[in-house]
């Protein structure tokens, strides 16, 4: 028995279509559709806002303009273990979502190292001047 999914996918936000799957193939190839494209509307999910912003990211090219996860699973010879494929996969994303990132911890330049930058800058500032202009007579 698998365990209890943490976040369930409503089935109102979901749209799946079955595609004939594209490839090598000749005369006497089965011409069933098995490849199945999942649809998700993101904002029928009811994700926290930075839920939101990292599933974006994560999702990439594959969410439309219109807040809609495409997912597309042809891995599979059977549409059903090709549908539970792309709802795995697009369970695996909203809960990679989830995980709120580390924030990142700000330090301190030492103050050598701060005299040091200042000290190169003034190097480089001086052979600058010592160049002088060029004028033309």
């Amino acid at each position: 028995m698998p365990p209890p999914d943490p976040y369930p996918l409503p089935e109102e936000a979901l749209e799946e279509t079955f595609i004939a799957a594209s490839g090598p193939g000749g005369q006497n190839v089965n011409k069933v559709a098995t490849a199945v494209q999942l649809r998700c509307d993101v904002f029928k999910l009811g994700l926290a806002p930075y839920a939101y912003h990292r599933l974006k990211e994560l999702a990439g090219s594959r969410m439309t303009n219109d807040g809609e996860i495409v997912i597309t699973a042809r891995s599979y010879r059977t549409q059903d273990a090709n549908r539970e494929d792309a709802r795995a996969r697009l369970a695996d994303l909203i809960a990679k979502a989830h995980i709120r990132q580390a924030k990142r911890i700000k330090t301190k330049v030492s103050r050598a190292a701060k005299a040091k930058r200042v000290d190169g800058k003034k190097q480089r500032g001086a052979v600058k001047q010592g160049r002088g202009k060029v004028s033309f007579d």
